[in-house]
């Protein structure tokens, strides 16, 4: 059966996308099956990570959220960005939600069925033969995000080293653990390189009771791309690719959380 990962901030800003595109890509290069959904519909970018900037598509999550289309006819097969690496049975599929400011107002005032939401990603798995679904959230709690904590087989929170991260990634721990997440993990982003990355561990994991699968710094190469691609691609060999490769490896099950 598929696996369901969500990526999860309780803040925006937190570079949750950034981390669902490569986590998604690297699992996919790993010779799997893989959809990525971005729920964040009052406020969509996934979709430029996956080289969507231009390209025109017809259907999107929103159409689907109306019912003027099924879930499979709003993904898009955007394999390409894998660049070679993988296998033949490498693949990704995004349905994108859609950035007209009609569409985002429509949203925004009425709000979307979050039931419907759920149906459609067992059909994306069942219609695309998934082996992994990576759901990029909106921030903060809401009907959206707690639908999608609670059907997640994984659930991955990104925090920043800051102080209301710290205390609203507390309340999201705690929503969690009452939803009954299987597997809960947290990743630490944009860390000044001069910190004490165990020491920041150890904290961490102390103050959450949640094991963290991962550190990255603030990085001036990671700014220089743009979201201009897949970091873990595009520099297979940095460092920041190899934590972002055992953090994939960890949520994906392939190996024990440290």
């Amino acid at each position: 059966m598929a696996k369901i990962i969500s990526i999860h901030s309780y803040r925006g800003g937190t570079g949750k996308s950034n981390l669902t595109a490569n986590l998604a890509t690297l699992v996919a290069r790993d010779g799997n099956r893989v959809g990525v959904i971005d729920t964040d519909l009052p406020s969509p970018g996934i979709h430029i990570l996956f080289g969507m900037v231009d390209r025109q598509q017809e259907w999107t999550l929103n159409d689907f959220l109306w019912k003027k289309c099924k879930i499979a006819d709003a993904a898009c097969d955007v394999s390409a960005v894998l660049q070679g690496q993988g296998n033949p049975n490498s693949k990704i599929y995004l349905v994108r939600s859609s950035i007209k400011v009609n569409d985002i107002s429509r949203v925004l005032r009425e709000g979307f069925d979050a039931e419907l939401l759920f149906e459609g990603f067992q059909q994306l798995i069942k219609d695309l033969k998934l082996d992994y679904l990576f759901i990029d959230t909106h921030p903060g709690l809401n009907e959206e995000t707690l639908l999608s904590l609670t059907v997640s087989d994984t659930v991955l929170l990104i925090l920043r080293p800051d102080r209301q991260d710290f205390q609203g990634t507390a309340v999201t721990v705690d929503v969690a653990r009452r939803l009954k997440v299987p597997n809960l993990f947290l990743v630490v982003n944009k860390v000044l390189p001069e910190y004490n990355f165990q020491q920041i561990r150890k904290t961490v994991e102390s103050n959450y009771n949640v094991p963290v699968v991962g550190i990255l710094p603030d990085s001036p190469d990671m700014l220089r791309l743009a979201s201009q691609g897949i970091f873990a691609i595009k520099y297979n060999n940095h460092p920041i690719s190899k934590t972002l490769q055992n953090i994939a490896s960890q949520v994906s099950g392939k190996v024990a959380a440290i």
